[in-house]
């Protein structure tokens, strides 16, 4: 998970991400198959280049760029037309970690930011094709490694948000395998699906 105090935003999937590739959400998870490889060649010191490199270009060509300023506001770099919002790199994290997501995970991050249990059944959806931040798998507040919180790395990833159904059958221990999909925060009101792309977490 993105660890900079983001507004962030999401849309609704379904378990139809893992069944036919007919559906929409599916033909992304391939686009986004296929996309990793120029994603890893993206100049991060361009903010706009960044944030579309988060998702699918079926997405990130129409979605808001904004970034987040110095004092905690966010600026509109460009406005989108789909209702999807994407982020650059934060470059106060290790790695690069852009985000594209639409307007229910908003909700969901909104409320995981202001310590409120998230909108029931509001699924939301997050790319992360460039990788994530290493974060802790068992604390949504952490903000680094301790013998205690269970951090972890990944690689390129989509968030399945707001949606304690969907969860049910994935792995949600404390030290998952992070190129299968697994549960992340499980057991807090934030606990979400991670679903990795076939990119290689960092190392």
């Amino acid at each position: 998970m993105y660890r900079a105090s983001y507004a962030l935003l999401a849309a609704g999937v379904s378990l139809a991400l893992f069944g036919c590739n007919k559906s929409p959400v599916a033909t992304n998870v391939q686009e986004a198959n296929a996309e990793n490889a120029a994603a890893s060649a993206t100049d991060h010191n361009d903010p706009v280049a960044s944030a579309m490199s988060a998702a699918p270009s079926s997405i990130s060509e129409g979605a808001t760029i904004v970034q987040a300023q110095a004092d905690g506001s966010m600026k509109t770099l460009r406005e989108g037309t789909n209702g999807w919002t994407c982020m650059p790199d934060s470059p106060t994290t290790p790695g690069p970690d852009p985000m594209c997501m639409d307007a229910n995970a908003a909700k969901w991050a909104q409320a995981w930011m202001g310590k409120k249990d998230p909108p029931a059944n509001t699924v939301g959806v997050m790319y992360m094709l460039e990788g994530g931040t290493d974060a802790s798998n068992s604390d949504p507040y952490a903000t680094a490694p301790t013998a205690q919180n269970d951090w972890i790395k990944t690689g390129p990833h989509i968030m399945i948000v707001g949606s304690k159904e969907i969860l049910a059958g994935y792995p949600s221990g404390a030290k998952p395998d992070t190129a299968s999909p697994y549960v992340m925060w499980s057991g807090t009101p934030y606990a979400h699906l991670m679903i990795p792309t076939g990119g290689k977490a960092a190392q």
